[in-house]
C-alpha cells in the first residue's frame, strides 16, 4: 500500500509528455486508494512556499485533457536543493502528513530525493522517494532512454527536413544550434530525416567531440563545395579541447544562469558566432543561423506516440513500485530485442546527479555526423509515422 499522502512535483525543463507521466501517476494513486493526491506548484519551490493542490479533485475526463498537453501542468522550477533546502522540505512533507513523494524530473530531480531519502532515514520517518524520469537530453544514466526525448527528437529531425528543403531550394549555408550542454544525443537527432544521399544535416557537431574552429571551416568548405549548400547541426554545448565552450571563448558578453552555469540556450550568441566564422574563413556569403531553444521542448503537435505511451507507463509504474517495493528508487527504461521496453527500479545513487552522454559506437569517426546505429537506435522512438520529404522525379528538358 502507499505510505500517507501523496504528492507529486515537476522538476526542470518542461516536455512534450511530462504530464503523462503526472497522470498515469495520479491515477494509479487512486487504484491504490491514496489517503490524498497532492501536487506542488513549480516544483520543490512550491514545496517550500506550500503552494499545493489537490489532484484528488480532478476528474479523470480533464487529466486526460491536461496528459496530452506539452509543457508542465504543475509549472517548473530550477531551485537545485541543497542539504538545507532539503531538510525544509522535509518540514513541509512532515506537517502536511506526506509519506510518498513523486518527483517528475532529470538528474537534479533524483539528486533532491537522494537527499530527502537520507534525511527520512535519520529522522526515522517513513517516507518513500521515487523518481519519475523526463528530460529532452536524454542524458540520465541507467535508462536505454528517457520520456521527453523521443518527440524532442521528432521535432529536430522534422526541424531540420524542412530547413534542408529550403537550403535547396535556395542554396546557402545554414546553422541550427540544438540543444544540449553535455550529451548530443538531441542534437545527433537531426539527422533521422535524411532521405537521399545529398540532404543535410551535412555536418553534425556533438559535445562528445572537441571542436575546433578552423577544422569546422574546413568541413563547411568541403561540404559546400561537394553540395553546393551545406546544413549544419551543431549543439549548443560545443568546447574546445580544454572543455572551455565555444561561446565563452569568443562571445564578448558570458551570461550564466541561477546555476552559476554559463548560458547556452536562447541567447542565438553560439548560431551567431559560427555563422561570422564562416563568412570570415571560407568563400561563402549565403550564410544563416538559428537557435532552437524553447521550441524543441514542449511543441504542441509533434509528439511521439511510442513517449506519449512511456511516459505514462513511468508514471504508473512509480506508484505501483512505491507501493509494493518496499524502497525507494528512480524508476529506468531498458530496451528489450528489436524494439520493446521494460522498467525496473534503480536505485537512486546510480541515476542521481550524474549525466550519460552518447557512446562512440554512435558518432562517426570523422566527428561530425553520427552512425548507422544511432540511426538504429533512435528511430524506434520518434516513431514509424514520420512525415516524409519527396522530390520531383520529372526529366530534364533538353536546352534549343
Amino acid at each position: 500500500m502507499l505510505q500517507g499522502k501523496v504528492l507529486i512535483a515537476q522538476g526542470g525543463g518542461p516536455t512534450a509528455v511530462i504530464n503523462q507521466s503526472l497522470v498515469g501517476a495520479v491515477q494509479e494513486a487512486r487504484r491504490w486508494n491514496a489517503e490524498g493526491i497532492y501536487g506542488a506548484l513549480h516544483g520543490v519551490s512550491g514545496i517550500i512556499n506550500e503552494t499545493m493542490v489537490d489532484l484528488g479533485q480532478e476528474s479523470d475526463a480533464n487529466l486526460e485533457r491536461v496528459a496530452a498537453t506539452p509543457c508542465s501542468a504543475l509549472g517548473s522550477t530550477r531551485d537545485k536543493p541543497d542539504l538545507a533546502y532539503c531538510q525544509e522540505i522535509f518540514k513541509v512533507l512532515q506537517a502536511h502528513g506526506i509519506g510518498t513523494f513523486f518527483y517528475i524530473g532529470g538528474n537534479d530531480s533524483s539528486d533532491t530525493l537522494r537527499i530527502l531519502s537520507e534525511e527520512a532515514v535519520k529522522a526515522n520517518y517513513g517516507l518513500r522517494c521515487v523518481h519519475i524520469p523526463k528530460t529532452i537530453d536524454n542524458d540520465l544514466m541507467i535508462n536505454d532512454h528517457t520520456p521527453g526525448f523521443p518527440s524532442a527528437a521528432r521535432f529536430v529531425a522534422s526541424a531540420f527536413a524542412g530547413v534542408n528543403l529550403d537550403n535547396r531550394a535556395l542554396p546557402g549555408v545554414y546553422v541550427g544550434v540544438v540543444m544540449g550542454r553535455h550529451a548530443g544525443f538531441l542534437t545527433a537527432a537531426s539527422a533521422l530525416a535524411r532521405k537521399y544521399h545529398d540532404d543535410g544535416p551535412h555536418l553534425i557537431y556533438l559535445p562528445e567531440r572537441s571542436f575546433d574552429m578552423d577544422t569546422f571551416a574546413t568541413d563547411v568548405q568541403a561540404a559546400y563545395d561537394k553540395f553546393g549548400r551545406c546544413v549544419i547541426a551543431v549543439s549548443e554545448g560545443v568546447h574546445d579541447v580544454e572543455g572551455t565552450p565555444i561561446v565563452t571563448k569568443l562571445a564578448k558578453d558570458v551570461e550564466h544562469d541561477a546555476h552559476g552555469n554559463v548560458q547556452l540556450s536562447g541567447t542565438g550568441a553560439l548560431a551567431d558566432l559560427l555563422t561570422d566564422a564562416i563568412k570570415a574563413q571560407t568563400s561563402i556569403s549565403r550564410v544563416r543561423g538559428d537557435t532552437f531553444g524553447y521550441l524543441q521542448r514542449s511543441f504542441l503537435g509533434c509528439v511521439s506516440a511510442v513517449d506519449q505511451l512511456e511516459a505514462r507507463e513511468v508514471g504508473i509504474k512509480a506508484v505501483q513500485y512505491a507501493a509494493t517495493a518496499g524502497r525507494d528508487g528512480s524508476v529506468t527504461i531498458h530496451r528489450v530485442g528489436d524494439y520493446a521496453v521494460e522498467y525496473r527500479l534503480t536505485a537512486l545513487d546510480e541515476v542521481a546527479g550524474k549525466t550519460k552522454v552518447m557512446d562512440d559506437s554512435l558518432i562517426a569517426a570523422s566527428g561530425n555526423d553520427v552512425t548507422p546505429a544511432f540511426m538504429d537506435y533512435a528511430r524506434p522512438l520518434v516513431g514509424s509515422d514520420m512525415p516524409e520529404a519527396c522530390r520531383l522525379e520529372a526529366p530534364a528538358v533538353a536546352k534549343a
